[in-house]
């Protein structure tokens, strides 16, 4: 009986074994196909891909930094990360509000050097929950950089950096007293970089000790994020950045307290760090992703771009868009997965085809939960548009609750490699299905007004786009549209 025991408990160690190696295949066949759609789609020179699942970390890197050179990155490879800073700030900032340093209904201004009787609106002032959910109402960023972004062109990177490389911490005060607040604090969404200076300054206060120095002590030095920092040295290298043209884009220079985005990392580092946010566990990690305004749907949290619920579970994105270097970092704690990728290119589509990569990623690897509806009918649509739509509705009516219906992100994007393959008809095909299947949501009449402004029928194009602007008074797109469209 013993030996039949031995036998069996060999038997299940092995077929244990096995199903670990099959799924690391799994993850890296996963890893590659992403990697080779990605640099297909973007003609960018490099990508790398770091995946946190079930406690193991896996890492792989594609193409070469510099095109040409053979130049891989690797794990130790130096990328600005950008907005992904902003995640450090947050965190940072819940640790004040756990230590009881401030109060989330706390006034701002609290904590603040100085008087400043203008960061209010009609008498309510911005709180700090208000500044750290990206809701501050200020009228604009610091440095102010609106003008240089109007009209973008090859020099546009160039100017920022020179504007921010001369702007010091006494013009910060002294243009803060110029700040707006246009609407009620804790309302509306506002990306605004300002704020999370302000926070840095806020911290600084609260703790007496400078914003350096509170990264380190409370969050690299404890996470052992050796290779993550605010400075490098004189040896070490960052990998260059390219534009969506591949020319050579300059780096995000430092300035005032770099908290909103220059902190510099590795994919290792990274990779820990999406082990730390995904620890549900752990007070700080729950604190720095709640929702703080009562949103209930999706909210920002502590500088998260969102924190939201649906067919991936809780999950929770921040994107780092440098001139020429991106990251999308993503959590997924109830699969137990986090995906950080990163790519030397800060093209226009770089963005969505790494929101794309990640999301088949986790499609291939949460062990549960609905999967994408796009890509399940993205092969037919290519081959015959009406036979994807006919198969989009048989699945929905046999199979609800196996794909994702519920997300119109996924017909929208659909739609929109349909037309950027030059498959315009078929666009405007899939198109009307996402309106039918979200008929109040404006974002699919703009999506189908662009489709047939694009196919050259202008009437049907205008009057989606006011049907858009109908629903949605706030869509600049369809109002530019429409004066556009006035003309012919």
């Amino acid at each position: 009986m013993k030996k039949l025991l031995c036998i069996v408990l060999l038997i299940s160690g092995f077929y244990a074994f096995a199903q670990k190696i099959l799924t690391e295949k799994q993850i890296f066949t996963s890893m590659d196909a992403q990697a080779e759609i990605f640099l297909k789609a973007t003609k960018a020179n490099s990508f790398s891909i770091g995946i946190v699942k079930d406690g193991k970390t896996y890492t792989k890197h594609y193409g070469e930094i510099d095109k040409g050179k053979g130049n891989k990155a690797n794990n130790s490879t130096l990328f600005e990360i950008a907005s992904i800073t902003k995640l450090f700030t947050g965190t940072l900032m819940a640790k004040a509000v756990l230590d009881g340093k401030v109060s989330l209904d706390d006034d701002i201004r609290k904590y603040i050097t100085g008087s400043y009787p203008n960061l209010q609106f009609n008498g309510t002032p911005v709180k700090i929950k208000g500044l750290v959910s990206l809701k501050s109402g200020f009228n604009k960023d610091l440095p102010d950089k609106s003008e240089l972004l109007k009209e973008r062109n090859d020099s546009t990177a160039f100017k920022i950096e020179k504007l921010e490389k001369a702007y010091t911490k006494e013009q910060f005060f002294k243009d803060l007293k110029s700040i707006k607040v246009e609407t009620l604090p804790g309302t509306v969404y506002n990306y605004n970089n300002g704020t999370l200076q302000l926070t840095a300054h806020i911290l600084e206060n609260v703790y007496g000790k400078s914003y350096e120095t509170l990264l380190k002590e409370n969050i690299l030095i404890p996470l052992k994020l050796n290779n993550t920092t605010l400075h490098i040295n004189k040896n070490e290298t960052i990998a260059n950045g390219y534009d969506g043209n591949g020319n050579l884009m300059p780096f995000l220079p430092y300035s005032l307290w770099g908290s909103q985005s220059y902190l510099k990392s590795t994919l290792t580092d990274l990779t820990t760090f999406l082990k730390f946010e995904l620890d549900k566990k752990n007070s700080l990690v729950q604190e720095s992703q709640r929702d703080l305004l009562n949103n209930k749907n999706y909210w920002n949290a502590y500088f998260w771009d969102e924190v939201t619920i649906n067919h991936n579970g809780r999950n929770a994105r921040k994107h780092g868009g440098a001139f020429g270097t991106q990251n999308l970092f993503w959590v997924f704690p109830d699969y137990n997965i986090g995906i950080s990728v990163i790519t030397n290119q800060g093209g226009e589509n770089t963005y969505g085809n790494l929101y794309n990569a990640v999301q088949y990623l986790v499609d291939d690897l949460k062990p549960f939960g609905k999967k994408l509806i796009g890509r399940e009918i993205e092969k037919k649509c290519f081959e015959n548009i009406d036979s994807g739509i006919a198969y989009y509705k048989e699945l929905k009516k046999s199979k609800p609750d196996s794909y994702n219906f519920s997300d119109e992100s996924e017909l929208n994007t659909l739609g929109y490699k349909l037309m950027r393959s030059g498959n315009v008809i078929s666009s405007i095909k899939l198109f009307k299905l996402y309106v039918s299947e979200f008929p109040n949501s404006g974002n699919p009449y703009d999506s189908l007004a662009e489709a047939y402004f694009n196919n050259g029928q202008f009437e049907l194009s205008k009057q989606n786009y006011q049907k858009s602007l109908d629903l949605n008074s706030k869509n600049t797109n369809a109002k530019e549209m429409l004066l556009k469209l006035d003309k012919h």
